[in-house]
């Protein structure tokens, strides 16, 4: 009976889990194909404002146009596609309209009925409410086609189809602008007076007690994309700048980690730390450095005390950054860096790196025996860290794969994780059987249907499954194809057009609901994967057999 309580309990925590991690990947697709729109403002408002580098009076017009109805735009049409594709995306951005409008004018009501002389309110950038009506307005679409789908009589289809879009989106608009705009103001001015206290009582370090172990479990996206985003963008708008950029941002801590590692650290952990510290502090991936903290968990206070330190020093020098730092190396912290910021910023990562780096040793040194004397963990917090994720990532696979090999170098006991590579066992060892779970593909790649087009599909399909069809593009280029196509999708855009498609094993499942007649490939790893090689040589039987 107890253990059924824990399980049922254990299963509940992970549900949980899963459930933030869904709607911050959600707002996260919202947001992320967005942000070379945004680091655009940044750049625009850092070139061509009154204080910029290179101030231009023309030009610094399109900063309040730009934040004020493009960005929230932008980030609603995104989340209307990701809901009802191009129709909902429309619906979507035209209801987001009325949402603008309606705050613009609930508050130029308010700051009419203020005395002579007094501060005036200044205009809510709609990111929460685009974030809101976005998806709203698609999904409404989307159920009210589904009324008369099938319905319509002959040659009538079009005539319905664009009437009934927008009229629902004039209906949505005129939604936004009495209801939704009051909802939105409200939730804005709860979370920047929230915001406000933590910054004048000086308890905003104390966030990250919330954030840093945020990011080691893969829960942060619902905190930075739902809220640090949007407020940073109305602090930005209004000062110049915003501290909550570098909340999540600042590569310190992590760096402090990897450093840690490097100089007392053991096995395979140590031999990788100093490539992860250029991946990590460069190259802006911070999910390298959390199967470090995962093996050894009490590393959770090194990384939250030294995340408050930087936010501490920002705090100090009254630092912050123009727009949004992503992805979160120092590259991109010094491009969005406020003119008047550099010092506090610079110093904010260098101690927050210091601070993490000392309680990390301090913690190392006194497991550094026992560590000696167990095996390398170093594989299996790789494999946490990507259950954590839900996903697998190109940079924890490679992480993986180096540790793999240098421990084949220098004799360290290789432990089963989340590689193929790093588990010790034949290469070709069938990744979608790991922890006993057999799925698609398992015992050997093989099909019938001639293969023609490779889609490798991940939730996001920008990352790691790029790096995947890139990897495959080359063994299919060295084995002598011609005349096949691999590229890289999200999950939810798969259609029937694929011959072949390859997934983790997570999500085989969800690829074989899009397209149940392509083969389905499950792997453990994008980027380095035994699989890749049997899909080589099906290629090859088939053209064989059509040669013959």
């Amino acid at each position: 009976m107890t253990h059924s309580a824990a399980a049922t309990d254990e299963s509940s925590n992970l549900g949980a889990r899963v459930a933030v991690q869904k709607f911050g990947t959600f707002l996260s697709g919202m947001i992320m194909p967005n942000i070379p729109a945004l680091i655009a403002w940044g750049l625009i408002t850092a070139f061509f404002i009154p204080d910029g580098w290179t101030p231009n009076e023309g030009l610094a017009t399109l900063v309040g146009p730009t934040i004020h109805y493009l960005l929230p735009l932008l980030i609603a049409n995104t989340g209307g596609r990701m809901v009802y594709k191009e129709r909902g995306g429309v619906v979507a951005t035209v209801a987001t309209m009325g949402v603008i409008a309606g705050s613009d004018f609930l508050i130029d009501q308010f700051n009419a009925t203020l005395p002579a002389g007094e501060s005036e309110l200044g205009h809510v950038h709609m990111f929460i409410g685009a974030m809101i009506m976005g998806p709203l307005a698609a999904w409404v679409m989307k159920q009210l086609d589904k009324l008369w789908d099938g319905k319509i009589k002959a040659g009538f289809e079009m005539l319905v189809n664009m009437f009934s879009a927008g009229i629902l989106a004039l209906i949505m608009a005129i939604f936004g602008f009495y209801i939704l705009a009051r909802i939105v103001n409200w939730i804005m001015d709860v979370l920047s007076l929230g915001v406000s206290w933590l910054i004048d009582t000086g308890y905003l370090p104390l966030v990250s007690v919330l954030i840093e172990p945020a990011k080691v479990f893969f829960l942060n996206n619902a905190i930075n994309h739902g809220v640090l985003t949007p407020l940073g963008t109305q602090m930005a708008a209004t000062d110049g700048k915003s501290i909550l950029f570098l909340l999540e941002a600042n590569p310190g801590p992590g760096l402090g980690i990897l450093l840690a590692f490097t100089f007392f650290g053991v096995g395979v952990a140590k031999a990788t730390a100093p490539g992860a510290i250029i991946i990590h502090f460069f190259g802006g991936i911070h999910e390298i450095y959390f199967p470090y903290v995962l093996m050894k968990p009490a590393l959770l206070i090194a990384v939250v005390l030294g995340g408050a330190t930087g936010v501490g020093t920002n705090m100090i020098f009254d630092a912050g950054l123009r727009a949004p730092a992503s992805p979160g190396s120092f590259i991109a912290v010094m491009a969005q860096t406020a003119s008047d910021s550099y010092l506090g910023v610079i110093l904010s990562v260098i101690l927050s790196a210091a601070v993490s780096f000392l309680v990390a040793a301090f913690i190392l040194r006194l497991s550094r025996k026992r560590d000696l004397e167990t095996e390398d963990a170093l594989a299996k917090a790789i494999a946490q860290t990507e259950a954590h994720k839900g996903k697998k990532s190109d940079a924890l696979s490679g992480l993986a794969a180096a540790g793999a090999e240098t421990s084949a170098a220098a004799g360290y006991p290789l432990v089963e994780g989340a590689s193929g590579a790093a588990t010790g066992a034949s290469p070709y060892a069938t990744d979608a059987t790991s922890e006993g779970e057999a799925s698609a593909g398992a015992g050997g790649a093989s099909s019938d249907r001639e293969i023609k087009k490779i889609v490798f599909a991940c939730d996001a399909g920008m990352g790691s499954s790029a790096m995947g069809a890139s990897v495959m593009r080359n063994k299919i280029k060295k084995a002598g194809f011609d005349g096949i196509e691999v590229i890289n999708l999200a999950i939810a855009n798969l259609d029937a057009s694929a011959d072949l498609i390859i997934t983790q094993k997570e999500l085989t499942n969800r690829a074989q609901q899009k397209n149940p007649d392509a083969t389905h490939v499950s792997v453990d790893n994008f980027m380095n994967s035994p699989r890749y090689d049997e899909v080589v040589e099906m290629i090859r039987e088939q053209r064989s057999a059509d040669s013959e």
